[in-house]
């Protein structure tokens, strides 16, 4: 008598799917998923801040409890520390675009010559930038009324995305510190699941850590020497250049090109050249060859992936998602293959070196 297949076997020799009929059906979910995340991006961008920061700063809460702190302190402290990050980092965005505002009506009149002269050259090698100069006309109503309209669409919307940062951050803490607690029964049976997320939980904090260090030591270095050129808004630039620094790859021109827009208006070329030149050193120098190690050892990403994930979160989510790329990327990978045992090849084309550490050498 023949030996009816596994239930599973059974289902598999149903379906009947080809390798590349899986692959294409993979590839559509994936999609989905993706157009379901940009269509919800103004949830999922708050709310994936909020979680990253509730990670930095949940370890506080571990010294609080062995010292035999009740729970909901060292939930407060936890939430006091998140909001205290989001405080100062709203301060100085704020107080930089204040004095950018200020900035560009003290240099309006070096921009409207710096734009003449470069159309004038422009058009000497004979392009055409009538288009381009009729746009640049006087404003009318209508057109101050849209400015208008757009910006207070813009207030708003950030105002809403602050609120729910806020109560997720709430919420996240709280749960948190359950989470913590997790029952013997449940900790054994899902024990890779846990490992898993205890080392994407380790290389965020790592990340942004060692993130904020090397961007507050680049933001000094750029503003002191922007200051001691004499280009103005040099505290500007200097906040500008700490927060692209949590942007890879890209983040380092970001942070280069307006520095070097308002050296080239207030000392011209020559003091425009030494400030990329200097940019080149220090931010070359840190950003792309001394913190790629210390990153690289914390998320264990390849660095094509890297600049490809702030590319396609940016284009998922928005401009939020240049700072969640790395978070965002090492989440999906955690889900897809972190638990997965036969995936150790796909870990290792990602980066990830934990099935491969030698005797010697310890995963991060």
């Amino acid at each position: 008598m023949t030996t009816p297949p596994p239930p599973a076997a059974g289902l598999a020799s149903r379906a009947g799917l080809s390798p590349a009929t899986r692959v294409l059906l993979t590839l559509a979910a994936a999609v989905v998923v993706v157009v379901g995340f940009s269509l919800g991006k103004s949830i999922i961008g708050p709310f994936a801040l909020a979680a990253v920061i509730v990670i930095i700063v949940h370890p506080l809460r571990h010294p609080l409890e062995r010292r035999g702190a009740p729970r909901w302190l060292a939930t407060a402290a936890v939430l006091v520390a998140a909001y205290a990050i989001l405080a100062v980092m709203g301060a100085l965005i704020l107080l930089a675009a204040t004095q950018f505002v200020a900035l560009l009506k003290q240099n309006s009149g070096e921009v409207s010559s710096t734009i003449d002269s470069l159309t004038g050259a422009l058009g000497g090698l004979g392009f055409d930038l009538s288009s381009l100069t009729a746009s640049g006309g006087p404003l009318d109503t209508s057109t101050l009324v849209s400015a208008a309209a757009s910006v207070g669409s813009a207030v708003a919307s950030t105002a809403t995305a602050f609120f729910f940062i806020l109560v997720y951050i709430i919420f996240m803490g709280a749960d948190a510190a359950r989470y913590g607690e997790i029952p013997p029964a449940l900790a054994r049976a899902k024990a890779s699941t846990i490992s898993s997320l205890q080392h994407y939980s380790s290389g965020v904090r790592r990340y942004f850590v060692v993130s904020a260090i090397f961007g507050l030591i680049v933001a000094i270095l750029d503003g002191l020497l922007l200051w001691a050129l004499g280009v103005p808004g040099a505290f500007i630039w200097a906040v500008l250049a700490f927060v692209t620094n949590f942007i890879p790859n890209i983040g380092f021109v970001l942070g280069l090109v307006p520095a070097a827009v308002f050296a080239l208006l207030s000392g011209g070329w020559v003091v425009a050249l030494i400030v990329v030149v200097a940019y080149c050193v220090i931010n070359a120098l840190l950003q792309e060859v001394v913190q790629p190690k210390f990153v690289s050892d914390a998320v264990d990403l390849s660095l094509t992936l890297t600049f490809a994930s702030v590319v396609f979160w940016v284009a998922v989510i928005g401009p939020i998602g240049a700072l969640l790329a790395i978070p965002l990327t090492l989440l999906l990978r955690e889900i897809v293959i972190g638990t997965d045992p036969g995936a150790s090849w796909s870990r290792w084309l990602t980066g990830d070196n934990r099935d491969f550490a030698t005797p010697g050498q310890t995963a991060a």
